[in-house]
């Protein structure tokens, strides 16, 4: 049976936050067979992901463990990747057991036909953002990446995420990108009547959009933010917080 019940985050970026988001993010997984019967990840889930050929990243051991125990539990995880972690592959599909989509995904989630996004390189408001996801969607930047030793590596994209986050506290321009998602979720449900819904993440920014006819536009927002996610239906979709 397709599961019916399918808990939804995005954003927590693990490596980053402070140790008690990502220990709020542990309890989170392990809780996840009672809040749903599937879990799907819109990107994000690491700040800094690199599917090395030999290597596993120290720092997400434990959250691998985690969703390679929820997966031998049965609980189908499908994840999107984000503009900090879309360099995953076969290891996370067939070590972990995680359906990995590095860009865009259509599926059916809780019986609704999903078009779903991480939502970086969409509607970027910010020039530094638009020219690092083309510079990111490059395959000629991943195999450069993969070159370079992991623990250098690493050190380059922890200073990069530092970097690159600064416009983020820009308020307008996260207002400008809230409204540019819902526009182009609204246009893409207009384009594809097959389409139940809509996913998107990426602005940290949580939002449910109902239209007339019952198609949802879905954001859930940041888990990094006090635990956001959603929980998806075929009746209805709830923006939750973990903990609550």
């Amino acid at each position: 049976m397709l599961p019916s019940r399918v808990v939804v985050v995005a954003d927590a970026h693990l490596g980053q936050v402070p140790v008690a988001t990502q220990v709020a993010f542990h309890r989170f997984l392990e809780a996840v067979p009672d809040l749903g019967d599937a879990l799907f990840i819109n990107g994000d889930l690491f700040d800094f992901w690199y599917e090395y050929k030999t290597v596993i990243q120290r720092r997400h051991f434990a959250t691998i463990a985690r969703l390679h125990a929820l997966a031998a539990k049965g609980i189908p995880i499908t994840f999107v990747g984000g503009n900090h972690d879309r360099w995953g592959g076969e290891f996370l599909r067939r070590d972990v057991g995680v359906d990995f989509h590095a860009w865009t995904l259509e599926t059916e989630l809780a019986g609704r036909r999903l078009w779903a996004a991480h939502g970086d390189g969409l509607t970027e408001q910010h020039w530094l953002a638009a020219a690092t996801h083309k510079l990111l969607q490059h395959p000629i930047t991943a195999r450069v990446f993969g070159a370079i030793h992991p623990t250098v590596g690493s050190w380059i994209a922890d200073k990069l995420s530092g970097g690159l986050a600064d416009h983020t506290r820009d308020a307008q321009v996260v207002d400008r990108a809230v409204r540019a998602q819902a526009v182009y979720a609204e246009q893409l449900l207009g384009q594809r009547p097959d389409l139940a819904m809509v996913l998107l993440a990426h602005t940290h920014r949580p939002a449910v959009a109902t239209r007339s006819d019952g198609r949802v536009y879905l954001n859930p927002g940041a888990f990094l933010d006090g635990g956001k996610y959603a929980v998806v239906t075929r009746e209805k979709v709830e923006l939750k917080q973990f903990g609550d």
